[in-house]
């Protein structure tokens, strides 16, 4: 029976499951570490929708000046040059053409506008900026939920792994107990191979973790638009709830505020549109038919122009009525989400108190299967234990032990739920 035992399971046990542990082990024993900060700052600062905002931010910069440019003198030259000939009577009219026309004008405009006015179109663009800027910070919000969860996961993983691999080498340890006493008679060969059975299960589970844990890692390489194949043990993240802001505070209300102000600005511009506007002009140059002392035909000239809106057919009190719908529209919705917020963040407390609570009650179920395989390893030693309790206590110290890792990372994806709302 013993060469049986050595040569079948036993050896295969010892040869591959042992050879895989080691490198488990020394896997998480070498690799490098790397905490939750770095990942959220490489994704933050490799995010092309975060540097897309800011390049439109940079842009509407930009737009202020041409603003403040397009108020200043404009200058622009021009050259028109025509001839009509008139052949054996036979022409346009030289009444109307002058038979020849050359225009060589330098030309200069003007467009005034109230200081109103122009803060207005300022206040405009800046409006868009403050709701470029509440975008990026929204976006990086959701940027940090997205690793954060996902560090989480893998970090369980490799929670996990550590676990299985300390609980197959505790195994072990009274594997060789297990086998002598089997060798002597003790315990039947089924009572033996069933622990076996049981280290391999581990051995196998241990082994999906690590596909697992590697694939996770990988996808949170690929959200943070990281390329690397290096396996990294990753720190234990932060489980603080963080202090939140009241809604009216928060930058998810904020969006709200500003597209409000947004639209009421609009308002002012529309009104800006309906006032008379002024236009200052002149040019120099050289303008000639040709036809009478064309060398004495330089000149320039200027004048104003005036625009006044007597009458549009009532298109500005459309106008008006439109944006005062879009008005109560964002309205309604900051509103709602006064609601939301209140309703979400009380929502995710409770689930968080009663996991916290959960988790107490899995602390002392482990308690109790921790002293129940005690009490079956110190039979071992004088074959009094059954192999089966032994092992059904074990199953359940796992089992016990996967629900707690499970709740802790529910936990902790609990907290980043509540401090996605911390901006």
């Amino acid at each position: 029976m013993g060469n049986f035992l050595k040569q079948s399971f036993f050896g295969l046990l010892l040869n591959s499951g042992c050879l895989f542990l080691l490198l488990i082990i020394n896997g998480i024993t070498v690799a490098q570490t790397k905490d939750l900060g770095y990942y959220i700052d490489v994704a933050i600062k490799n995010s092309p929708l975060i540097k897309d905002i800011q390049n439109k931010v940079a842009s509407n910069k930009i737009d202020i000046d041409r603003v403040k440019l397009s108020y200043g003198p404009q200058v622009y030259g021009t050259s028109n040059n025509t001839i009509a000939p008139v052949i054996g009577g036979i022409g346009y009219d030289a009444a109307l053409t002058n038979i020849a026309s050359f225009n060589e004008l330098v030309n200069v405009s003007k467009n005034f506008a109230s200081k109103g006015n122009l803060n207005t179109q300022y206040n405009a663009i800046n409006l868009l900026n403050d709701s470029f800027l509440s975008v990026r910070k929204m976006s990086e919000q959701d940027l940090k939920r997205t690793i954060t969860a996902q560090y989480i996961t893998t970090y369980g993983d490799q929670q996990q792994m550590v676990f299985y691999t300390s609980m197959i080498t505790a195994l072990k340890e009274h594997e060789h107990i297990i086998r002598n006493l089997t060798e002597s008679n003790i315990y039947r060969q089924t009572d033996y191979l069933t622990f076996l059975v049981t280290i391999k299960q581990q051995e196998l589970q241990l082994k999906q973790l690590s596909i697992q844990a590697e694939n996770d890692l990988a996808i949170l390489n690929y959200l943070c638009g990281i390329f690397d194949t290096t396996n990294f043990n990753l720190n234990t993240p932060a489980t603080n709830v963080q202090e939140l802001p009241d809604a009216n505070s928060s930058v998810f209300f904020l969006h709200y505020k500003t597209d409000s102000i947004t639209l009421r600005n609009e308002l002012s511009l529309l009104n800006y549109s309906y006032k008379p506007k002024v236009n200052a002009f002149a040019n120099a140059g050289f303008s000639s038919s040709l036809q009478y002392d064309a060398y004495k035909n330089f000149g320039y000239s200027f004048g104003i122009n005036v625009a006044v809106p007597i009458y549009d057919g009532h298109q500005k009190k459309l106008l008006e009525k439109k944006l005062d719908l879009a008005i109560n529209t964002v309205s309604n919705y900051r509103d709602f989400f006064s609601v939301q917020y209140t309703q979400e963040i009380s929502r995710l407390k409770r689930q968080l108190s009663s996991t916290e609570a959960l988790i107490d009650d899995i602390n002392e179920q482990i308690k109790y299967s921790q002293a129940l395989i005690d009490v079956n390893r110190k039979l071992l030693g004088t074959g009094d234990a059954k192999i089966a309790d032994f092992v059904i206590a074990i199953n359940n110290y796992l089992a016990a032990k996967n629900l707690l890792t499970q709740n802790n990372l529910s936990r902790m994806q609990i907290i980043n739920q509540i401090n996605y709302w911390n901006k």
